[in-house]
């Protein structure tokens, strides 16, 4: 075992839309878990790598806690639980306020049921006057009693190499678990049909809820472009024609936009073919979780 470098796990959880993807994404340097205006983006545990002189910090991006309203839901809140007993620290982002919440008061009980380190970090400070975070650090200390607590703007990149020094104070001392080179644990094909999916709902708004997953039928790599054939599955025929749009538009817009991502990540041209299909109330059938890469019964 290495006396000098330090590797673990460091899990980050808080309520939907609080920011925990785009922390992830800025503090390794790349985009690979996908970001929205919209609650319960992150809908699978995904692995991230921070590597340094120092050491390895394996970052776990939960899905938000929330009340779950199906069985995707179920699902979504299981990864994120389960996900608190299984890391040597807990980053809980916040947003800036004076106020707890339901929510936050949820995730407080959980909290308060492990024997971890929790780092609480106060995210979107770039939102807030400085002379406000006082108080707003004030009201979390009371409580509970946080190991750390960090302000930071994930957006805008402030103080997060403090939050990063921060963590390796929590972690044990070892070898790496992934090689420098590695930033994520994630097959490219979930990569790629997160970032169409990410794509889907900041095209549609409002318009489409949730209930939108994509399978990668296919990816083909010749000489110096890939072939992608991708599947847009939503729960109701209305929702496909709002997909697809007046003679094809809304659906190549999502196209065009994931593409210039999945070019940047493959580091190649793309060919993408898009399609859209229905699958009546996905997010309460186990079988098609389970098809769609969720596995409901809670065996990742």
């Amino acid at each position: 075992m290495n006396d000098q470098h330090k590797s673990g796990f460091a899990a980050l959880i808080g309520r939907p839309n609080v920011g925990k993807s785009t922390l992830m994404n800025q503090l390794i340097g790349q985009k690979i878990a996908i970001t929205s205006n919209k609650p319960q983006t992150t809908r699978n545990r995904i692995q991230t790598v921070y590597t340094s002189e120092e050491g390895q910090i394996v970052f776990v991006d939960t899905p938000g806690i929330h009340q779950a309203k199906n069985r995707l839901g179920d699902y979504m809140v299981g990864v994120a639980k389960r996900s608190l007993s299984e890391v040597d620290v807990i980053l809980w982002l916040v947003e800036p306020s004076n106020f707890i919440g339901a929510g936050e008061r949820h995730i407080l009980e959980q909290l308060h049921k492990v024997n971890i380190p929790v780092i609480l970090v106060i995210n979107k400070i770039d939102t807030v006057k400085k002379e406000a975070l006082l108080g707003f650090i004030d009201t979390y200390r009371k409580e509970m009693d946080f190991a750390e607590i960090v302000p930071v703007s994930a957006l805008k990149d402030i103080n997060t190499d403090e939050l990063v020094t921060c963590i390796m104070k929590y972690l044990p001392y070892g070898p790496a678990f992934y090689d420098e080179d590695t930033i994520t644990d994630q097959p490219q094909r979930q990569i790629v049909a997160e970032m169409i999916r990410e794509k889907a709902l900041r095209c549609l708004e409002e318009e489409i809820p949730h209930g939108i997953a994509v399978t990668i039928e296919q990816m083909k790599w010749r000489k110096k472009i890939v072939d992608i054939e991708a599947t847009i599955i939503c729960e109701k025929e209305s929702h496909k024609g709002i997909i697809i749009g007046k003679q094809g538009v809304m659906l190549k817009k999502i196209g065009s936009s994931a593409r210039r991502d999945i070019e940047r990540l493959l580091e190649s041209r793309v060919n993408l073919q898009l399609w859209v299909k229905v699958k009546k109330d996905w997010r309460d059938s186990d079988f098609l979780l389970k098809n769609f890469g969720y596995n409901p019964d809670g065996n990742e």
